[in-house]
């Protein structure tokens, strides 16, 4: 195997059970890979599309296509090694499996000491035609590469055999699941960037139980540290997630938020994730905003302080707009 592939070793993992798909991030990530995990076939095609990735884990029974047709989709795009991870143990479908291009098929429950050997051994085999040691081509993107990602960087030059292979940082990316991966910069240069009119307002005279300056939008008003909301004078009661939710939008101020943002601001991962966003997601978000603007007494047909932007997400009302 080539010196760049050891230091450019990205597993993609697709599997509907949040428990299994954390128990196979585990046992990636102590073999040495970064990974990306998703919960469903189509998203899987979608990240190995993107990424390119050594290692494809795919389990057979998920959301939308099955883990065959996954399979047959991303062999005719990819040469990444893909391991078959499921319940059904019958020839047939094991037979199914390593015809639709799996390269192994391994039944659940799986020990998994055992799945690393196999992964170790997955990785000694050459491909067809090609020399010994090779692997699958891997692009330089993914959730976590050694050193910051060049826009146009050539091939690395072979390292001679007695040089040591660089110590790797994470650089994680967002990306979104209906395309590739795109990175984003942080909030903070984002909004600096941004003119100060459209920058939150934040009163001048008040000082808020947290220290700082409340945000301000009409008669609604935060205070990040507390997590005070008051609505014309008086307190509100917010769960943890639609304080969150409000904070975002707030701090956005005119800026709308998709969302996938939202989602990934709830994850704590609002700038860095490994994990796809998917349309249980957002429609989780839906059931939250909706929440949040009945305890706000907001009308989303006529808005007082949070607006739908259809087929992008949400912002804050205008400040100029006439009260309702």
């Amino acid at each position: 195997m080539s010196d760049s592939t050891e230091m450019l070793k990205t597993a993609v993992i697709v599997e509907d059970d949040p428990d299994i798909r954390h128990l196979l991030v585990e046992v990636l990530e102590a073999a040495g890979f970064s990974t990306v995990s998703v919960g469903n076939g189509i998203d899987g095609v979608r990240a190995v599309i993107a990424y390119q990735p050594l290692i494809t884990t795919l389990d057979v029974n998920m959301p939308g296509i099955d883990g065959f047709e996954a399979a047959r989709r991303i062999r005719a795009q990819s040469d990444t090694y893909i391991i078959m991870l499921t319940g059904l143990e019958e020839e047939a479908d094991v037979v199914l499996g390593l015809g639709a291009g799996a390269d192994e098929y391994v039944v659940k429950p799986f020990r998994p000491r055992e799945l690393r050997a196999r992964i170790e051994a997955l990785l000694r085999r050459p491909r067809a035609g090609g020399t010994a040691g090779a692997a699958p081509r891997q692009d330089s993107v993914g959730p976590s590469f050694p050193a910051a990602r060049p826009a146009e960087q050539q091939a690395p030059a072979a390292v001679p055999p007695t040089a040591p292979p660089p110590a790797a940082t994470s650089v994680p990316v967002v990306v979104p699941s209906s395309q590739g991966p795109e990175p984003r910069e942080h909030a903070g240069a984002e909004l600096a960037a941004r003119p100060s009119s459209d920058v939150v307002a934040r009163s001048n005279n008040a000082v808020t139980p947290g220290g700082g300056p409340w945000i301000v939008h009409r008669d609604l008003q935060l205070d990040p540290d507390s997590r005070i909301v008051l609505v014309g004078g008086d307190e509100l009661e917010l769960t943890r997630t639609e304080f969150d939710l409000l904070a975002t939008l707030m701090e956005s101020k005119r800026r709308v938020r998709s969302k996938a943002d939202l989602t990934l601001v709830l994850r704590g991962e609002s700038y860095v994730t490994s994990y796809f966003v998917g349309e249980a997601d957002k429609r989780a978000i839906e059931a939250h905003m909706t929440n949040l603007r009945r305890k706000l007494g907001d009308n989303p047909a006529n808005p007082r302080y949070i607006e739908t932007v259809r087929g992008v997400g949400y912002r804050l009302t205008s400040e100029l707009m006439a009260a309702p």
